[in-house]
């Protein structure tokens, strides 16, 4: 969402930022619906007070008998309650345009997001550890999951249909441990508050995250007119909605780890086998909300939040900075963490982590109070992040942990959380 005077007075950097992300410029129209609207704000408020003046001559007119005059007066105030109506539903009509353009306007991408369309020209910016070797052919997560008898997609498909998982005994054990080291990380590391948020929210909950309008078809919807949350970002950042926090309450900053539900209704055919892409799968979300002049230096810290549980793992990865054309709606800039997967000879991704600036401050209403004197209200600065996608580092683990023999050697981090176990066999 957007400021219109910040609109007003960048509308030639709103276009460019739209153009470098493949979409229309937009802001000569956006001024014109403003302008009318302002126009029509102005003419009632004209006759308004045209009206008001007229309703007191009336008055005036009867006492001194001039009968002639009060008829015009009341005519005049008549036509003008018509006139007012009709300006009343132009007003609305085109304040209603207005905020669906602007609700529809994705984030102003930084100076530093380098131009491109997808993926393919994302910038990376750097690579942390070595691919291991193998002196076998790896195989991908399915393949060694199925093979131990601990991963199920066929059952998972009779009961819920297609992109979902049934995970048994260790792997299943596994993955729970994942998310209790990555939210030991969090917490005691990096001093994050846990949170245990709901997982179904309203509507407005989401616009104000920027999921809804635009990605409504990518969201379950209940008959109640509830949403299954896609990520813990949406009830993260929605604690400080409609809130002025105090400039010393700042920085706050929340992790979660939840269930999260997706469509993937613009996913169709990626990723079709395995674990990677489900309408139901876990992520430890990485939240914080701060002033406007620390947020690049946030982004930065949070990255490397997220890349620690990486490094503990003993992962391979890289970290890429994605181009104007790969950047989400509602970030101006993001990092991928894209960790190597052996059984795809490939790298993916396992964490985005966005800084958002005040676009869904702007759309909650978030504020908070600077101390130094003479300073107005201003509106905080949000940024999310997964540390990590806990299914897709379960699956990680299982490619880059295998043993010739299908078995999975669990990496030394993750053995306290599992019972001191140091490999998952078969039927385990």
């Amino acid at each position: 969402m957007f400021d219109l005077k910040w609109i007003r007075e960048n509308s030639e950097a709103l276009d460019r930022s739209l153009q470098r992300r493949g979409d229309s410029p937009i802001a000569d129209h956006v001024l014109e619906l403003d302008t009318s609207r302002r126009s029509s704000q102005t003419h009632l408020q004209e006759m308004q007070e045209r009206r008001n003046s007229a309703s007191k001559l009336i008055g005036a007119a009867m006492k001194d008998g001039r009968v002639d005059e009060v008829e015009a007066l009341k005519s005049e105030v008549s036509g003008l309650k018509y006139k007012m109506e009709t300006v009343e539903a132009q007003e609305r009509d085109t304040s209603r345009a207005l905020n669906e353009l602007l609700s529809s306007l994705p984030n102003v991408l930084g100076d530093d997001v380098p131009d491109g369309a997808n993926e393919d020209d994302n910038r990376e910016l750097y690579t942390v550890g070595t691919p291991p070797a193998f002196d076998f052919v790896p195989k991908p997560h399915y393949e060694l999951g199925e093979e131990l008898g601990l991963m199920d997609f066929e059952t998972a498909g009779e009961i819920a249909g297609s992109r979902f998982v049934i995970l048994k005994g260790a792997l299943a054990r596994m993955e729970r441990a994942l998310a209790d080291f990555m939210l030991d990380v969090q917490t005691e590391d990096f001093c994050y508050t846990e949170v245990s948020p709901p997982l179904l929210v309203r509507e407005d909950v989401l616009y104000g995250t920027g999921q809804l309008p635009k990605f409504g078809d990518d969201l379950f919807r209940t008959t109640d007119e509830r949403w299954l949350i896609p990520t813990a970002e949406v009830p993260l950042t929605n604690m400080v909605a409609g809130k002025i926090l105090n400039e010393d309450e700042l920085p706050l900053r929340f992790t979660a780890h939840t269930a999260c539900f997706r469509a993937e209704a613009g996913a169709a055919g990626k990723d079709t086998r395995g674990m990677l892409r489900q309408h139901q799968f876990y992520k430890v979300e990485l939240v914080s909300i701060v002033k406007p002049e620390d947020s690049e230096a946030e982004h930065a810290r949070m990255t490397n939040c997220a890349e620690e549980v990486l490094k503990r793992l003993g992962l391979a990865y890289r970290v890429m900075l994605l181009c104007a054309g790969d950047t989400g709606f509602g970030a101006t800039k993001t990092h991928d963490l894209e960790v190597w997967m052996p059984g795809q000879n490939t790298y993916r991704e396992i964490s985005s982590i966005s800084n958002t600036l005040s676009f869904q401050a702007l759309r909650m209403n978030a504020r908070y109070r600077p101390t130094a004197n003479g300073q107005g209200l201003e509106h905080v600065h949000t940024l999310n992040g997964s540390g990590v996608a806990v299914g897709r580092a379960l699956i990680a683990v299982m490619e880059n942990y295998q043993n010739v023999d299908g078995s999975i050697t669990i990496p030394e981090a993750l053995r306290p959380y599992i019972g001191g176990r140091e490999v998952i066999l078969a039927n385990a």
